[in-house]
């Protein structure tokens, strides 16, 4: 059981880490949008702050939300499988299924804003019109960011569920041969 709690600090601490990088990512997003709007006001970096900040308070926020709710998840899971682990197949397994198909729709809706902004970025390539070059910059740079760390969250999730389900499993056929 020792290994399995192990591995719950692991899956909760990584997330924090990356919880961390949404929280540095989203703040130095922000402070550039507040640059780019109200000091360097050129029509490029107008167009680039947009998505900066609003990307950026997404990351931020999310970043915060995640962060502040790991240890929690910690401590929830580690009971589960202390002294509850049927509540690993009724709640923890559940919840991560949830979180994975929100990660499908994560992947999808980046995935659009990149090809969105490279088709803003072709469209405009030739324009004088610099403002939609900055915009689509900022879309292309924000989106691949997102997806990158998503692809990552969930690589780690699948690999939690893997094992949760692992830990359930064992615990089933335990049962059984009592």
């Amino acid at each position: 059981m020792e290994n399995t709690i192990h591995f719950v600090d692991v899956y909760f601490t990584e997330e924090r880490i990356e919880s961390l990088f949404f929280i540095i990512i989203g703040s130095v997003t922000l402070l550039l949008s507040a640059f780019f709007l109200f000091i360097i006001k050129y029509s490029f970096f107008k167009g680039m702050s947009i998505p900066l900040l609003i990307i950026g308070i997404i990351q931020l926020t999310v970043g915060i939300s995640v962060y502040n709710r790991s240890l929690k998840d910690i401590e929830r899971v580690t009971y589960f499988l202390n002294y509850n682990p049927e509540k690993i197949q009724i709640e923890e397994l559940p919840r991560m299924e949830k979180v994975m198909n929100n990660f499908t729709i994560y992947k999808w809706i980046e995935v659009i804003l990149i090809v969105a902004s490279i088709i803003l970025l072709i469209i405009y390539y030739s324009s004088p019109q610099t403002y939609w070059k900055g915009l689509a910059l900022g879309l292309l740079i924000q989106a691949g960011i997102m997806l990158s760390l998503d692809v990552l969250a969930e690589k780690r999730g699948k690999n939690y569920m893997e094992k949760l389900q692992e830990i359930h499993n064992a615990s089933f056929t335990s049962l059984l041969n009592k």
